[in-house]
């Protein structure tokens, strides 16, 4: 087997590939934003054309530099994006979970992965091919648009993540994740809110595009200076204005905005 046909389709280990059961296609297709201008027939068509596969924890969907033959729709469990170092230091890019798409770059430019992509739990995902992709943006002139303007969100994310790396404190970048994590899971945050804090160091610090000792150095800095309180992974926030002033970039420990 050539490393192409390996790249298009690997095969998870006690899981091989095999043709997505048409009602679980379909309903993982209509999850996925560009596709929802698609009628029943179209989408049906589509969820005939896909392979399903069966990823565990930790095993590629694809890896940085393989060419690409087919856009992958998470069906089930997660998957993070990720570049690595000749080092071997990780950046994590971004994390998907289910109705997300991976892959759409290499398939319109024709070059690799920008990326690697890996399964962060049991995952299970759709492989449409390349050609079905191209051939109903070329039908459907909405797709395409849909299809742009998900990119460009992609992109947006992308140059947010450059401006923190290139002009944000450890410190700040830290109470960013911990402001929209708070955020994401409880909402308004009056002083005393706390919430789970799921990531390890090693893993906020691959998050975050530096390494776990700093991010622990993050930590203890805002608990010396009173913005959270942590007791394991139990975070606590006791002053919300400081950390979101932090967050945005305003202020620095020791020079609140």
């Amino acid at each position: 087997m050539s490393r192409s046909d390996r790249t298009a389709r690997p095969r998870a280990r006690g899981a091989p590939d095999a043709h997505a059961s048409l009602p679980t296609a379909v309903d993982v297709l209509r999850r996925v934003l560009y596709f929802g201008s698609l009628p029943s027939a179209e989408i049906q068509s589509l969820a005939r054309r896909c392979v399903l596969r069966t990823l565990e924890r930790g095993e590629p969907v694809f890896r940085e530099g393989e060419p690409c033959h087919a856009l992958f729709v998470i069906a089930e469990g997660a998957v993070e994006v990720r570049q690595t170092s000749p080092a071997g230091r990780e950046q994590v890019l971004h994390t998907e979970g289910p109705g997300a798409t991976l892959g759409e770059v290499p398939l319109f430019d024709r070059g690799g992965y920008v990326a690697s992509a890996v399964a962060a739990a049991p995952t299970r995902v759709l492989v449409l091919p390349r050609s079905t992709l191209l051939a109903l943006c070329r039908r459907r002139p909405a797709v395409a648009l849909a299809l742009l303007e998900s990119l460009a969100r992609r992109v947006r994310r992308f140059a947010e993540l450059a401006g923190d790396l290139a002009f944000r404190e450890v410190t700040q970048r830290v109470a960013r994740y911990l402001d929209a994590t708070a955020a994401l899971k409880v909402g308004p945050r009056p002083p005393g809110t706390e919430f789970e804090l799921t990531l390890t160091q090693e893993q906020l610090a691959a998050r975050l595009g530096t390494v776990r000792e700093l991010v622990a150095r993050a930590l203890a800095q805002l608990r010396r200076s009173h913005v959270v309180a942590q007791r394991g992974r139990r975070v606590s926030v006791l002053d919300p204005v400081c950390l979101a002033a932090l967050a945005r970039g305003e202020a620095r420990l020791g020079r609140r905005a």
